[in-house]
This record gives structure tokens, sequence and C-alpha cells, in this order.
């Protein structure tokens, strides 16, 4: 298995623990108040700002993991540069995974067109996002291994 692939399959995995613990965490702090309610809709505007930097300081800590235990497991460094194979199977990557959260963004706009609560949408959201990262994810490590 490539280098490639193997951080593919690392950034699959830690992208899904990251949301599901965080929003396990989140989700006890879930106000009880109407669906409608100014406090809902600051807590999952909060609770979406905060999992960005979240996120971010969780990834770069899983990174550097390893690379440290890629490298002391498989005695090879990190490719210095990216080719333009690297350059294909990321922009088809991501251009499916837009695709997705697109497709993501629209269902959370009909899920309020058809009167479900703000929470609903939210929910659509976060897990089209996820979802998303999942599918651009799971299609580098799909195109690393057919080889395009």
């Amino acid at each position: 298995m490539s280098y490639q692939e193997r951080r593919a399959l690392v950034s699959l995995v830690s992208s899904v623990l990251i949301t599901v613990a965080y929003f396990a965490y989140m989700s006890q702090r879930y106000p009880d108040a109407g669906d409608y309610s100014p406090e809902i809709f600051r807590f999952w505007g909060g609770a979406i700002l905060l999992l960005i930097p979240v996120s971010i300081v969780a990834r770069i800590i899983i990174y550097i993991l390893f690379s440290i235990i890629n490298t002391v497991a498989t005695n090879e460094d990190e490719p210095s540069f990216a080719d333009e194979r690297d350059k294909l199977v990321e922009l088809k990557s991501l251009q499916i995974a837009l695709y997705v959260f697109s497709l993501g963004f629209v269902a959370a706009m009909v899920a309020i067109v058809l009167k479900n609560p703000p929470s609903v949408m939210f929910i659509i959201l976060i897990g089209a996002g996820l979802l998303s990262d999942m599918v651009s994810e799971f299609l580098q490590f799909y195109f690393y291994r057919r080889g395009v």
C-alpha cells in the first residue's frame, strides 16, 4: 500500500472519529428549548463554528502522529512533491465530493421548505459535510488503488 493510500485511509477514519466524538460531546449540551428559539440557532451556530478549529487541530495532530508512525514502520519518508497523478486524483475526488455536498445542501433547504425544525437542516448540513469528506478520502484511496 502506498503512502497516499495509507494517508487517505487515516484521513477517512479520523474525519469520522473526530465528527462523531465532537457531536457526542456536544449533544450533551443541547439546549432544552423550543424548536425555533434563538438558543437553538445559537447552539448550532456555535457548534459548527467550534467544530472547524477542533477538527483542524485534531487533524494536524493525527497527521503528525501518522507521519511519525509511518516513518518508523516503513523507513520511508513522506513524498516531498506531488506529481500530475497526485493532482489529478485530488481534483477528481474533490469534484465528486463537492457534488455530494451540494446535494446535501439542497436536501437541507428542502427540509426547511417541508417545515422541519431548523435542527434538521443543521444536522443535514453537518452530515453532508462529513459525507463529502468521506467520499473525497475514499475516492482518493480508490483512484490511487485503481491507478488513475
